[in-house]
């Protein structure tokens, strides 16, 4: 056979698939939201133009099998034009429990950047946290570590960019996997983030925790309101955190979008007591 611009050999059509991973994207560039954007940018800098079209042709056929995504390595299948499908490895670096702790400390010591992720959303400023700390979110034109058993010669090949273009569409749907193919699953980001508590170490008060007067001492007023309708009461202390009240209740069983209810009445109390103090 004679030798093709695809490979060893003519590209022929490859094998139809009943069932495979179809982009969404019909027609167009892949990848919607700044996150998976910035990783096909990255993509289309270093990739062969002509095999990145082809490779969306063949996500858009649903030409591949599986797809599956861990720590440093996202692994799939893609059928092509022979009877087996070939094996597809994409390796990232993903980073060690230390890292990620620092990570953690590092975004929890932004209140917005800490409000966003525990709401479910991935603030764009979060690339240069992880840049500060010397761990980039996303991987450089040499980050990526990439192989297909296919033959062919170029690189990437069609079924490797068919699998980073898929990649970029299941970023879309959910950007904790871009933190995950880093090392860190989703559920075990937002714990670090509510142990760390935003950088403050307050002991939670509990309900009952207030001055003990004796009633004798009290019954002259003790169904008064305590504060004189002329003058306001007292200030908070300088010391007391804008949420403890939240602090001091336990936490409901109430969610929503899967994060808890006192994660996300966090930030509003404190825009709150900073409007009262401007």
């Amino acid at each position: 056979m004679p030798v093709g611009r695809d490979g060893w050999f003519e590209a022929a059509r490859p094998i139809r698939v009943e069932g495979g991973i179809k982009a969404r994207s019909k027609r167009g560039s892949i990848g919607e939201q700044w996150w998976s954007r910035r990783f096909i940018d990255i993509l289309e800098r270093v990739c062969d133009a002509g095999r990145l079209t082809r490779g969306r042709a063949y996500a858009r056929r649903g030409q591949v099998l599986d797809l599956d995504l861990g720590p440093g390595l996202a692994k799939a299948r893609v059928q092509g034009s022979r009877p087996k499908p070939y094996d597809v490895h994409v390796r990232i670096t993903a980073y060690d429990a230390r890292e990620w702790a620092g990570l953690a400390e590092a975004l929890a010591a932004q209140a917005l950047h800490r409000a966003k992720l525990l709401a479910g959303e991935m603030p764009p400023e979060i690339e240069q946290v992880f840049d500060a700390c010397g761990l980039p979110l996303f991987p450089g034109e040499r980050g990526l570590d990439m192989e297909c058993s296919c033959p062919d010669w170029g690189f990437p090949c069609k079924h490797l960019s068919a699998v980073l273009y898929l990649l970029a569409e299941a970023f879309d749907e959910d950007p904790f996997l871009v933190l995950a193919w880093r090392g860190m699953a989703k559920d075990a980001l937002l714990d670090a983030l509510r142990q760390t508590g935003g950088g403050e170490h307050v002991e939670k008060p509990g309900l009952l925790d207030v001055t003990d007067v004796p009633f004798a001492e009290r019954v002259g007023d003790f169904y008064g309101s305590g504060a004189s309708p002329a003058r306001p009461g007292p200030a908070a202390g300088p010391g007391s955190p804008s949420d403890l009240l939240l602090r001091a209740l336990d936490p409901p069983p109430v969610k929503a979008r899967h994060i808890p209810l006192l994660d996300l009445l966090r930030p509003a109390y404190r825009a709150f007591a900073a409007e009262e103090n401007e």
